[in-house]
């Protein structure tokens, strides 16, 4: 019975509890909506919470001792939301803001086509579409046009020019549209001064709000343009194919290393809400989501190389046009590869001309855009990787290695140079130096840069054998160097040329016919001769390491670029070369630039340390143009590097060596001395039909 009695109590006392708690909750929301429902509606009316984007940075582009050849830094922004204020308050502030921009020196948007002072459009053609955007009367003059927005925007100063500051603004907002949550930009790249006093005077500016945005900066301005790329805001396909990714503010990655690790080097948007009352002054704001910058790429180029590679270049290029170095007037482009011989990274990487990335950041101007496309000397291309020419002579260091390795030829053989080839009844080309060379073997052949020499031995080893050492040196394939537009070039050989004849195969041997290779390919080939045949992985990245410190994999990289770029890796292979064969090869390049016959000799006549180098005119077509190559690498009895020089209608080989003088000079810590070419010596250039 008691325990009936218990347990009708404790139900009782439940009962009440719950009771008693719902008449709270009734009374409190009475309070709430009744008694102070007018104070709560008028105190949530005039606070508003917006949220921002916080833009991330996109990481650093470094050199190879961590210097900065790409980087980001902040850009403060002036924006507008609107507000209850009323015209005379907008307007006030409006002129304010634009008063103070204008006497730091800073600009906002103005783009309203009336001035002031007299009163005048820029022209017909603006005045008629103005009119007919806004449905003004078609006879109004300027004046009138002006006194329809000063009334529209009820601007009362009678100051013209204050009028106008106003009515530009004004303008701007109208055009593009604002809300309580959509802001419309006014101003861009402003000064600290603007920035402290806009934020020092927030609420003389109703609506007005500071943004500041991470921008892409070029402290080295267009060196390394190539390499780098650019960026630019996002197009409308590759929004399309990134809509999970990005918006429509976006910039992206359209070329160069900013292209082909876009996915690495782009940060991490952040959050930002900001409150502001009805108003139009910032109450509050804090950051809901912090923005994480993108990872940091190291390349493996030197800075301070990499600049004297493109001043060199760009000089030998002017000696040409100037007629210093006389008869190749007409070249006005080049490329420039330095490399590692031991491990196969890109040092630096000329293309000749430059360009400037800073322009395309904001969306490049019509203008500009199209000086690059009409300019005859294609300065967006990276010559170094996408131009591809026959290497002329450059190339008998293949058919020295490959006659030596067959045994078609030996280091005791010696062939009659005797002026014209012979052999073949139709086709009997003839050297470049008329009278002949006499006997030679392969080092001195290579020296004198004997073509006799070379068509009988490229007739002995034949085609396939040619092609074949070739292509084991990466010729006519593409490196897999982490760059976008890499061509493969064309190797001579009975796939690439068909139906093949007996004679092609002696022009081949000389690096001509159908042979094209790129500049990159040309200096690996160099490289793997100067290391003994060692294969080589090119490079240009050496680390990408995350915000928090750790570094991405190799692994990871290269399976991200080979998909990106649609390559497989790396070109060529380890070639077997004799110690004794490869001695007689470099011997003879040693003669190029250290014997008084050789045809390098006078660049480096006086410089300190040995060089291996060989000289190489590719002729372009039957009037004897020609395009020049040198290829050489240093030091040389123990070699660091290589390098590769081309200029297009460089007509001599030789001319090109200055550009590789100063590039080893450079590298080696020596003082360069300028030379002076002695051009009383004639030259002849075959033309090979």
């Amino acid at each position: 019975m008691n325990n009936k009695n218990d347990n009708k109590l404790r139900y009782n006392i439940l009962i009440a509890i719950v009771y008693i708690i719902g008449i709270v909750l009734l009374l409190q929301l009475f309070n709430l909506q009744i008694v102070q429902g007018k104070e709560y509606r008028e105190e949530s009316n005039t606070r508003l919470t917006r949220e921002t984007t916080i833009k991330a940075a996109r990481g650093n582009v470094l050199d190879s001792s961590g210097e900065k050849l790409v980087s980001t830094k902040l850009q403060y922004n002036v924006e507008i939301y609107k507000t209850k204020a009323d015209s005379e308050a907008l307007n006030n502030g409006l002129l304010l803001l634009a008063q103070t921009l204008e006497a730091n020196g800073d600009k906002y948007v103005d783009n309203f086509p009336i001035t002031v002072n007299p009163f005048a459009f820029k022209d017909e053609e603006t005045a008629k579409t103005f009119k007919e955007q806004n449905k003004l009367d078609a006879s109004y003059d300027a004046e009138a046009c002006f006194n329809y927005f000063k009334e529209e925007y009820e601007i009362t100063t009678d100051n013209v020019e204050d009028a106008r500051k106003i009515m530009t603004l004004r303008y701007e907002i109208d055009k593009d549209g604002y809300s309580n949550t959509k802001s419309v930009e006014l101003a861009t790249n402003i000064s600290n001064a603007s920035l402290a006093t806009l934020n020092e005077m927030s609420a003389s500016f109703p609506g007005i709000n500071t943004t500041s945005t991470p921008t892409i900066y070029y402290p080295y301005g267009e060196l390394a343009s190539h390499i780098l790329g650019y960026v630019g805001p996002i197009g409308e396909e590759e929004l399309k194919a990134n809509k999970d990714e990005y918006d429509q503010n976006d910039i992206i990655g359209k070329t160069g290393i900013e292209q082909v690790l876009e996915k690495y080097l782009r940060g991490t948007d952040g959050i930002k809400q900001i409150d502001m009352s009805v108003d139009g002054i910032i109450t509050d704001e804090y950051v809901a989501e912090e923005a994480i910058a993108g990872n940091n790429v190291m390349l493996t180029i030197d800075a301070e190389l990499q600049k004297i590679t493109e001043e060199a270049l760009a000089h030998n290029i002017e000696m040409m046009q100037t007629g210093e170095l006389s008869g190749a007037e007409t070249a006005n482009e080049g490329a420039a590869v330095v490399i590692n011989v031991k491990t196969g990274e890109i040092l630096a990487m000329a293309s000749y001309p430059n360009y400037n990335p800073s322009l395309f950041v904001d969306g490049i101007s019509t203008e500009n855009w199209n000086n690059y496309l009409n300019d005859s000397r294609h300065p967006l291309i990276n010559k170094a990787i996408s131009s591809i020419s026959p290497p002329g002579s450059t190339f008998k260091m293949v058919t020295a290695i490959a006659g030596l390795e067959s045994g078609a030829i030996d280091l005791n053989t010696k062939i009659n140079d005797t002026g014209k080839y012979t052999y073949y009844r139709d086709y009997q080309p003839v050297c470049w130096k008329r009278g002949g060379h006499g006997w030679l073997n392969v080092t001195q052949a290579i020296e004198a840069s004997c073509n006799y020499f070379f068509y009988e031995t490229g007739r002995r080893t034949g085609i396939d054998r040619l092609a074949q050492v070739a292509s084991a040196f990466g010729l006519g394939q593409k490196s897999g160097i982490e760059l976008p537009g890499e061509e493969a070039g064309v190797l001579a050989n009975e796939d690439t040329m068909s139906p093949w004849v007996a004679g092609y195969t002696i022009q081949a041997a000389i690096g001509q016919l159908n042979n094209a290779f790129t500049p990159l390919q040309m200096a690996k080939y160099t490289a793997m001769i100067a290391n003994g045949g060692k294969n080589l992985d090119i490079t240009i990245i050496k680390s990408i390491t995350k915000s928090d410190g750790t570094e991405v994999s190799r692994n990871e990289i290269n399976s991200y670029v080979n998909e990106k770029l649609g390559i497989s890796g790396n070109s060529g292979s380890d070639i077997s070369i004799s110690e004794e064969n490869l001695k007689a090869v470099k011997e003879g390049m040693k003669g190029v630039t250290s014997d008084g016959s050789g045809t390098a000799y006078r660049y480096f006549r006086d410089f300190n340390i040995e060089v291996g180098g060989k000289t190489g005119s590719a002729t372009t077509d039957t009037n004897g143009n020609a395009n020049a190559w040198f290829v050489g690498f240093a030091p040389y009895d123990d070699p660091e590097i290589a390098v590769a020089v081309f200029v297009k209608d460089g007509q001599h080989g030789s001319y090109t060596a200055p550009t590789a003088r100063e590039i080893f000079a450079q590298y080696l810590g020596m003082n360069s001395a300028v030379v002076t070419e002695d051009m009383t010596a004639s030259s002849y250039m075959q033309t090979v039909r």
